[in-house]
């Protein structure tokens, strides 16, 4: 018997394969970057598609410090998947990865290192080796993502010659008047000492000190005269502010002219309030009180009150922006801190009070507070007004209050000169930067589709770009000031040019070092070098000027895509687009893609005080770039994106399916010569052409899946794919004949004809995804192949069955869903113990008429679906007793074969023992035996 079973083991066609089961990802991985690397795939991916079309994704850059994390990784993948995809797809889609060099953070990481006392021109030059490092170290991470890209050379925003580009960036805007020197209320941090950008504030929540605070009224006889009664006491005007220390800064008090305001007698003077607000102010403070008058706040314009603790006289003013839903109805107005305070302020007068310093102390000579920190003089602010008894009421609150997302320290608007880009300045046509921008942005297509509205009503609402810097690393603003007028020098465009050329060579250590004596030809004596640099998103907001026409020129200068994360809509998104609007009066791209941002399974933020960090690298020391790249795929990235443990381990139950069945594929094509073992469409068995067709189904869902960007659906019709038509299905059912019938059969080419055209196309699915896994399938497909899977293109050998065919999609699609209930009727059989295989069993069904015309189709290869040694229909009026199913019109009974099994085949069948030769076989098997003709096989 033992040497029967040697013997006939050798004539069945068992699959072979070095494709292992475990990818051991971590260790082959990197092993193929080298070789992508030494074949110089992303030029050879160039050089293939010179001639096709393009396709520009514009990498965002990351900030060049410290290590990546899975935000970086995450927005990485998504970008390789999309030039992977758009490659297949025959298009040239260049991909220059880029970093964000200059700004803030390198300049305090180097302070960190090295302390405050470096010389500006020490500190840059160490900035630049900084973040050149930087860049080194979060390339080689990229790269291990799997991420194809000119890596070579990448754009940096400290590259010499994007720097110039980025000055002439400055001088196209300059050239076209968007470009202005004011004094505006900006964000300002302590820290850093400067100006930030909108992008660099988020919010929190902060405890502050909300008081309610009385201005003396010194004009009685105007009061009276408004109010149209006798006065007898004195008369406060209350405010309710939550920036004490803005109180010693107090220019006038507003009061909203449309407002109905009550003079409210209190018992030992007289209140000043909206009158909405009495009731709710006088239980405040604890007091009980009358109305004796009224009138509109209009009344009220230039009657003067005199400061509570400083020997000073203000007036009352008007402003519409004054609300009346909580607080007293009269706002406390400083000016040099406030936007509202400021623009209404400045139609009256300019003589702003701006006694606060860059690092937020108030100048010494300053009466009260001099050099107190503005948070330490709350407290001394507070004391002196109760003393004084103009403290009505204080309270410490919580509320949500902007900060330095750098820092976390909190910030304030404060008023200083800075150099603006004016989006509401009208050109020759009427229209300004704003209105342009908000009519172009209807162009834009916009994933989700509510990024549209959301940077619509950003721009519509954001004030004029506040340009300039005063800090040392970054693209200077090189202008020339008139040390008496504030004037730019009259050949300002000259020499900005001249300045970009120097930078060209030397970077920007040209502008910091050259003399103003040094720029021959031009009268600069009277002119004054500017310091301050420009802010960094104007850096990475020019980057489609100073990228495609400096480092990696190209003919156009916009993008098809963007894609980042959400938060880019208050930064990059932005920048972009009104620079390249003031410069080219065009969009800087057609697509924007936005992703959230990544939380853990609790939906809370990664942070280190969390202690709920997983870092890409680690991820994929352990599980691999593919695993990682896996996961990105299955989420969906509109939204928060959540990482766990968990969540990574289905991912690696994911993997293995889809790598599993890649590796069956390869295994039952060993032998198999597409140059002359393939079968035509026509020829071929049923099953097999409901394979290529439910393969051919699934790509059209996969392709119109990758063309909306939509990578959670492409995951699940690939895992779909594999799971359900293959795994559970197809390959369920084909063993049988791919290992038993004979090796040249008709019935076993048949079969590895259809396996051969779903590894072909099952390996470009998942190459952009899977793109190691992918690479290494690739090279054990047999027959003629290119260098790299990446260099190919959208498999499209498939067929697809029509309604008319015999055995048609719908037909097959209901012998799935018999199969289903077969195989749970057999699984409860197993797991009783009643049964060890379904191939031990016989099984009968009894089906209504519809059943029975689809059933009776497959004739004596019905067995064949549901892996049994035989399978019988009958009426469903027989099967009274039969097992019920949840298919109407299926019922079925399982049994135990009574006949012995086939050592070949393993089927129990009635003619096993029949031929004396071959007394352990059925009669197919001994037709599939090497000296016998074969057996015929048509639909399974």
């Amino acid at each position: 018997m033992i040497n029967n079973i040697n013997k006939y083991k050798n004539t069945l066609n068992l699959p072979i394969t070095n494709f292992p089961m475990r990818g051991k990802l971590p260790i082959q991985e990197p092993k193929r970057i080298i070789n992508w690397r030494d074949i110089k795939l992303y030029e050879k991916l160039r050089k293939a598609r010179k001639k096709c079309k393009k396709f520009i994704l514009h990498d965002g850059p990351p900030y060049a410090n410290g290590n990546i994390h899975m935000g970086h990784a995450f927005n990485k993948i998504l970008k390789d998947f999309i030039i992977k995809y758009k490659t297949l797809s025959g298009l040239d889609t260049p991909y220059i990865p880029g970093w964000d060099c200059h700004g803030l953070p390198i300049e305090h990481k180097i302070d960190t290192i090295y302390g405050k006392t470096l010389s500006s021109k020490k500190k840059r030059e160490y900035c630049r080796i900084y973040a050149k490092n930087q860049v080194i170290n979060q390339k080689l991470d990229f790269m291990r993502l799997g991420v194809l890209g000119n890596w070579t050379n990448p754009y940096l925003t400290m590259n010499f010659i994007n720097e110039a580009c980025e000055i002439r960036a400055l001088s196209e805007l300059f050239k076209k008047g968007y470009i202005f020197n004011g004094l505006k209320p900006v964000n300002w941090c302590f820290d850093c000492k400067s100006a930030i950008a909108e992008a660099e504030v988020e919010y929190n929540d902060k405890e502050s000190d909300a008081i309610d605070v009385a201005f003396p009224i010194i004009e009685k006889n105007k009061l009276e005269k408004v109010f149209g009664i006798k006065i007898y006491k004195s008369t406060l005007a209350v405010i309710w502010t939550t920036t004490p220390w803005t109180i010693p800064v107090n220019q006038v008090l507003n009061v909203n002219p449309e407002v109905l305001y009550a003079l409210v007698d209190v018992g030992n003077y007289l209140l000043l309030l909206a009158e909405i607000l009495v009731k709710t102010c006088l239980t405040r403070y604890g007091l009980k009180g009358n109305i004796i008058a009224t009138n509109k706040g209009n009344t009220l314009y230039d009657i003067k009150y005199i400061h509570p603790f400083i020997n000073k006289f203000s007036i009352i003013c008007l402003a519409n922006y004054v609300q009346c839903t909580s607080g007293t109805g009269i706002v406390h107005s400083a000016p040099a801190y406030g936007t509202d305070d400021f623009y209404n302020y400045n139609l009256i007068n300019n003589k702003i009070i701006n006694p606060i310093q860059s690092n937020g102390y108030f100048i010494k000579s300053f009466p009260i507070v001099g050099g107190m920190l503005i948070w330490k003089a709350n407290f001394k602010i507070i004391e002196k007004l109760n003393k004084l008894g103009y403290l009505l009421y204080h309270k410490k609150i919580i509320h949500n209050y902007m900060y330095c997302w750098r820092h976390k320290s909190p910030l304030i608007y404060r008023v200083t000169p800075q150099w603006f880009i004016n989006i509401d300045k009208k050109n020759s046509e009427g229209k300004s930067l704003r209105n342009i921008a908000l009519k172009k942005i209807n162009s834009i297509i916009f994933l989700p589709h509510w990024g549209k509205s959301l940077l619509y009503n950003m721009i519509k609402t954001r004030p004029d770009w506040c340009i300039s810097r005063q800090r040392n690393w970054g693209v200077p603003i090189p202008f020339f000031i008139h040390n008496k007028t504030g004037k730019l020098h009259p050949n300002t465009i000259e020499i900005l040019e001249l300045v970009a050329k120097n930078i060209e060579k030397c970077g920007i250590e040209a502008w910091f070092n050259i003399d103003k004596n040094d720029l021959l030809g031009y009268d600069l004596k009277d002119y004054n070098k500017f310091e301050d640099i420009l802010d960094v998103w104007f850096d990475s907001g020019t980057t489609h000027y100073h990228v495609f026409s400096g480092s990696h020129p190209m003919k156009n200068n916009y993008s098809d895509l963007y894609i980042e994360g959400l938060d880019q809509y208050r930064g990059w998104f932005q920048s972009s687009l009104l620079t390249s609007i003031a410069i080219y009066n065009a969009i800087p791209y057609n697509y924007v893609i936005t992703h959230g941002f990544i939380v853990d399974a609790n939906g809370k933020k990664m942070s280190k005080s969390e202690n709920n960090i997983i870092r890409p690298m680690e991820v994929i020391e352990k599980l691999g770039a593919d695993v990682l790249r896996l996961w990105v795929a299955s989420t969906d990235y509109s939204g928060e994106i959540t990482i766990s443990n968990e969540i990574l381990k289905n991912t690696v139950e994911a993997y293995r399916k889809i790598r599993n069945t890649a590796r069956f594929l390869l295994a039952n094509i060993y032998d198999f010569d597409p140059q002359y073992n393939i079968i035509s469409f026509e020829k071929m068995i049923s099953l097999d052409k409901w394979a290529i067709d439910c393969t051919a189904l699934s790509q059209l869902q996969i392709k119109n899946a990758f063309e909306k960007y939509n990578f959670k659906d492409i995951y699940k019709y690939i895992y779909i794919f594999c799971n359900k038509y293959m795994g559970a299905f197809y390959f369920d059912i084909i063993k049988d004949r791919q290992y038993t019938t004979k090796k040249n059969s008709i019935a076993r080419r048949s079969c590895q004809t259809a396996l051969y055209h779903i590894l072909k196309s099952l390996n470009i699915w998942i190459t952009p995804i899977l793109s190691f896994t992918a690479d290494e399938i690739y090279e054990k497909i047999p027959g003629k192949r290119l260098e790299s899977v990446f260099l190919e293109t959208w498999y499209d050998d498939l067929f697809m069955l029509s309604d008319n065919d015999y055995m048609n999609r719908d037909f097959w699609n209901n012998i799935i869903l018999v199969k289903q209930a077969v195989n749970k009727c057999i699984e409860d059989y197993r797991l009783s113990g009643l049964i060890k295989a379904s191939i031990d069993t016989e099984v009968i069904l009894y089906v209504d008429k519809y059943y029975y015309k689809i059933l009776s189709k497959l004739k004596n290869e019905l067995r064949f679906v549901f892996i049994t040694s035989e399978a019988k229909i009958f009426p469903i009026d027989l099967g009274m007793s039969a097992i019920k199913t949840e298919i109407h019109g299926l019922k079925l009974n399982i049994k135990l074969s009574s006949y012995c099994k086939c050592e070949r085949s393993w089927e129990r069948r009635s003619d096993v023992g029949t031929n004396y030769k071959h007394p352990t076989l059925c009669a197919r098997s001994i037709l599939n035996l090497p000296e016998g003709p074969g057996e015929d096989r048509y639909y399974v």
